[in-house]
């Protein structure tokens, strides 16, 4: 750091504006671009920051003010200095300024916590001392200027990403609730993109970062409506049907043919979906009652139009639809039969006169994350479970899907995994060394299949298929307890004639290899039988492999000495199960 901070605090010591005014420019100059700070200077950044917050709890001129509030916010970068902004009073300075601020939330009840706080001005605390509603204009210490704006909520956001106490100072200030009042006028042209772009900056990292700001914007703020109506402003929607959504001034105009939405628009749409991940997080998880059903009904009906809309460039358009497609894994799934609803018109892709732009755009995005196979985990689950619950819970969406990833299978020479078709892509995936991506592939193509075990081993392989069909006690065979219309499972030719040669493990035709017993005696065969036995006996007693049976339930169990010791002397027998109630061998 090369400005001389000494020079800058006995400049601000002096009390006088212009000469502060002066000072806090150049420093501002030279440090604008500045976000590391060298350690030697802490006490002296510290100073400057309480000197500064001083001089904002007096009556400023426009320029100093800006000023003063820009070093702020260069200064609120470091985060071993912040104690001069953490405290109750400056908090509350820097809202006021940021015009968020709500009345009496630093009075009597919050008198103990400023007690245990240093540095705190007087002014700040009596202009708090008012009724509950936003500050009013009225207030001396507001400045209508856009700029002073956006500056206090610049310095807010820094202080929130940096500091726990300035996390918790802003929850006890109900500063949410003031971000709440200023979001209700998304069709106020008043407010400049920067100032509505830190608004949603600042709510995101309240509702990311405190548990219980993120409970009272979902349920006393209605945050979904809220939210939902800010990203109608934002979009520029109009409604032609209750759940049905177009750009406003060009209804006739195909989604495809639209213009891309401008960089500030995707800047804001982004961060409100943020926040609406954010307060949604648990939403698939717990029962909603019919309001919050109508409300998420209604949000589903602009994430489709998000989905359908582009960005200015390919890889902005990625990361919109990429925000899109996580807050819609987080909506009730009955609720996203909203993304069927448009009617079809010229240039839609329809399926049993359903529109499917909608699952047609998610099943493309979540190929090309596949195809870039990139922390899978991370890309690809968000919409490779999000098209999961909707094949399993829409049947026009199910069909859809499984014509696009199991078309008729006419391929049996080449392996499942093998190829460059989408399902060859998903079925190698069911062998990843990630469990979550493992399993989420396999859950996808065996509800594709409907549940139906021969089905499932018909297009990936016993091999393939066999983790799921254990974890799900399916191992002999059936159908799991999902319920499904009774379309056929249409057989190509070629499949039928090459189905009685296809070895189900690997799910091709193999060519015919020779039999290693050929030419044995009987004696011969169990004598080689009974040493593979006892090479299992000895692998498993030295704790090198546990061997695994197949019981009657289905499912795998571990192979026991006593079971090892009937196999050596009968080779052919099966293990007796233990007796239970109720279970008999299937046919």
């Amino acid at each position: 750091m090369n400005m001389d901070l000494q020079v800058v605090i006995e400049q601000m010591e002096t009390g006088d504006q212009d000469v502060a005014l002066a000072a806090l420019q150049s420093f501002n100059k030279e440090m604008n671009q500045c976000f590391t700070f060298s350690r030697g200077e802490e006490q002296d950044r510290q100073h400057l920051g309480e000197l500064v917050v001083s001089f904002l709890n007096r009556e400023l001129q426009p320029s100093c003010l800006l000023a003063c509030l820009e070093t702020v916010r260069i200064l609120s970068r470091d985060k071993d200095c912040l104690d001069p902004f953490i405290s109750i009073s400056a908090m509350s300075t820097l809202a006021r300024y940021a015009g968020i601020a709500m009345d009496g939330t630093a009075t009597p009840a919050h008198s103990q916590l400023e007690e245990n706080q240093e540095g705190e001005g007087g002014e700040c605390g009596d202009a708090a001392e008012v009724s509950g509603s936003v500050v009013k204009e009225s207030s001396p210490s507001e400045n209508p200027d856009q700029e002073v704006i956006v500056e206090a909520l610049k310095s807010i956001c820094n202080i929130l990403l940096h500091s726990q106490t300035g996390q918790v100072v802003a929850a006890e200030l109900q500063l949410i609730k003031g971000v709440a009042e200023r979001l209700k006028q998304c069709h106020d042209p008043t407010w400049s993109h920067e100032i509505r772009f830190f608004d949603l900056r600042l709510t995101f990292l309240l509702t990311a970062l405190r548990v219980d700001v993120r409970a009272q914007l979902a349920q006393e703020l209605h945050g979904i409506c809220l939210l939902g109506n800010q990203l109608d402003a934002t979009l520029g929607l109009s409604w032609p049907d209750s759940l049905e959504t177009a750009r406003a001034g060009s209804e006739d105009i195909p989604p495809e043919e639209l213009p891309p939405l401008s960089r500030e628009q995707t800047e804001l749409a982004m961060e409100i979906l943020k926040i609406l991940f954010n307060i949604t997080f648990d939403t698939h998880k717990r029962k909603v009652d019919e309001e919050e059903a109508a409300e998420c009904r209604h949000l589903g009906a602009i994430l489709r139009h998000c989905l359908v809309s582009c960005a200015d460039g390919e890889e902005r358009t990625e990361e919109f639809h990429s925000h899109t497609v996580n807050l819609l894994g987080n909506l009730p799934m009955p609720c996203l039969d909203v993304l069927l609803m448009p009617k079809v018109q010229q240039g839609s892709i329809e399926y049993m006169g359903v529109n499917m732009d909608a699952v047609n755009m998610l099943l493309e995005f979540m190929e090309k994350r596949l195809d870039r196979g990139h922390k899978l985990k991370e890309t690809l689950l968000p919409s490779l479970n999000l098209l999961t619950e909707s094949a399993r819970i829409h049947r026009e969406t199910r069909k859809f899907l499984r014509s696009k990833v199991l078309p008729p299978l006419r391929d049996v020479t080449n392996r499942p995994e093998v190829g460059d078709a989408l399902r060859n892509k998903i079925v190698r995936l069911m062998t990843h060394i990630d469990t979550d991506v493992k399993d989420c592939a396999a859950e996808f193509l065996f509800i594709l299949c409907k549940e139906s075990v021969s089905r499932f081993i018909k297009y990936t392989g016993y091999g393939n298929a066999a983790g799921l069909l254990a974890a799900r006690g399916l191992l002999r065979g059936g159908r799991d307890s999902g319920i499904y219309s009774e379309d056929e499972d249409s057989e190509t030719e070629e499949y039928r004639q090459a189905k009685a040669h296809i070895n189900p493990v690997t799910g091709v035709v193999e060519e015919d290899q020779p039999n290693p017993m050929e030419g044995m005696t009987e004696e011969q065969k169990e004598y080689e039988a009974m040493k593979l036995v006892r090479m299992f006996d000895k692998l498993s007693r030295n704790n090198i492999i546990q061997p695994m049976q197949l019981s009657l339930d289905g499912r795998m169990r571990e192979m026991t000495p006593e079971d090892l010791h009937k196999l050596s002397h009968n080779p052919l027998s099966q293990s007796d199960e233990p007796a239970n109630s109720g279970d008999e061998d299937e046919p």
